[in-house]
């Protein structure tokens, strides 16, 4: 069984998603700080790495072409909350920190989100699950 997952994301400018980043409160990993090739982030009470790297080094791990997250959805990165409110205040975050909106708050009873899109186009959702008001 694996132990650990890490999500590499390749970046056109390393240093503006990390401020991107810690601008909307996410935690960077420190061994990283200040470093052009790579930056990483820990996201979660579980500590999930994510990586962030400049595109020329991301294309060494794959063989195919970097999706232009921008145009097509290569992955939907999701985030959990644990409020509404702390759901509206990352939006604001997003926003203030040059990210954009994709999908405004929806509230399902249940479960409430919306999602974002970082500066490189990568598609982020942010939820507040209530799992006592679901159905089924």
């Amino acid at each position: 069984m694996p132990k650990d997952i890490w999500i590499n994301l390749p970046v056109k400018d390393v240093r503006k998603s990390s401020a991107f980043f810690r601008e909307i409160g996410f935690t960077l990993n420190k061994q990283f700080e200040g470093q052009e090739d790579k930056a990483g982030l820990i996201i979660g009470e579980k500590n999930v790495v994510v990586m962030l790297f400049p595109e020329d080094t991301f294309r060494n791990f794959i063989s195919s072409p970097i999706a232009n997250a921008g145009e097509a959805s290569e992955v939907l990165l999701s985030i959990g909350a644990d409020s509404k409110e702390e759901v509206d205040e990352l939006l604001v975050k997003v926003a203030a920190a040059g990210g954009t909106i994709y999908s405004k708050p929806h509230d399902a009873g249940w479960m409430y989100g919306a999602g974002f899109a970082d500066l490189d186009g990568h598609k982020w959702n942010v939820l507040y699950m209530d799992f006592s008001k679901m159905n089924g």
